[in-house]
């Protein structure tokens, strides 16, 4: 490979500060790319570290207004920036609204799958920890939640509204 070849092949990819390769194209509201200079939804901010409510509160007004793709931006803050002994919960929740932005999507098997493993992560870390009601989230109507949600997904093979289907994180309607 010549100079000229290596050298052009990274140049034209958006990057971040730290140089990792970063789309700026803009993004709808389940996170998919549209062309430049489209009107897009902002991006939920990365890295920011919350209070665990916060990080509920916010996920769920995602949730609510059918970001789950945004949603999982706050659970995965929570996973990364909070005690090693709740990261299996954030990672699970994360997983648990990518699910919903692939069943949103339309992609039936990776929905299905998203949300199945989300459920089994947040039910075990539940059963592991003796928390089944941490930062008043309602963990086994969320369990419930997703997989009732996986198997009208695969049953069914529709697209799903995300915002109709979003989960309530501290209990009542799912």
């Amino acid at each position: 490979m010549s100079d000229a070849a290596g050298a052009g092949a990274g140049q034209g990819r958006d990057r971040d500060a730290e140089g990792r390769a970063r789309s700026a194209r803009p993004r709808d509201g389940l996170g998919r790319p549209l062309p430049h200079g489209v009107p897009g939804v902002a991006r939920q901010s990365e890295g920011i570290v919350r209070t665990p409510e916060d990080s509920v509160t916010e996920a769920q007004a995602l949730l609510d207004a059918g970001k789950p793709f945004h949603a999982h931006e706050v659970f995965e803050d929570a996973w990364k920036s909070g005690p090693g002994e709740e990261r299996a919960l954030w990672r699970g929740l994360a997983q648990l609204a990518v699910g919903l932005t692939h069943a949103a999507r339309g992609n039936v098997t990776g929905g299905a799958r998203l949300l199945r493993r989300g459920a089994g992560g947040v039910e075990e870390w539940a059963a592991e920890a003796g928390r089944d009601r941490p930062y008043g989230m309602a963990l086994a109507d969320v369990v419930a939640w997703a997989r009732e949600l996986a198997a009208e997904v695969e049953q069914e093979a529709a697209t799903v509204d995300a915002r109709a289907r979003a989960p309530r994180l501290r209990g009542g309607r799912v």
